[in-house]
């Protein structure tokens, strides 16, 4: 028994046009996933230009368990600067403490 294909009007179980669209379809699938990241700790200085200033001192890590924020802290200047990071939610904090004595 053969099949006769709607668009094509050939005897065939599957188009050519039909077996293109799908070849497309799954291209474009692999594509998107391969786009998929770690995140935004994946996306080196993405979130603002830099200066040619570098303070690449390390920084005091404070890790929470599981649920809470993490938060780092090094000085800037005399300045002490505090951020709160919570995996890739759109969200986090930042806190400074001027004249902190542990920056001098």
């Amino acid at each position: 028994m053969t099949a006769v294909c709607d668009g094509c009007k050939r005897v065939r179980c599957i188009c050519r046009t039909r077996s293109a669209a799908l070849a497309a379809a799954a291209a474009v699938g692999v594509l998107l996933l391969a786009g998929c990241t770690d995140g935004k700790a994946a996306e080196p200085f993405k979130d603002a230009p830099r200066s040619g200033k570098d303070n690449g001192a390390p920084a005091d890590l404070i890790r929470m368990p599981d649920g809470f924020s993490n938060a780092a802290s090094k000085c800037d200047g005399p300045n002490r600067v505090y951020v709160l990071y919570h995996g890739d939610a759109p969200y986090g904090a930042i806190e400074v403490v001027p004249d902190d004595p542990r920056c001098t």
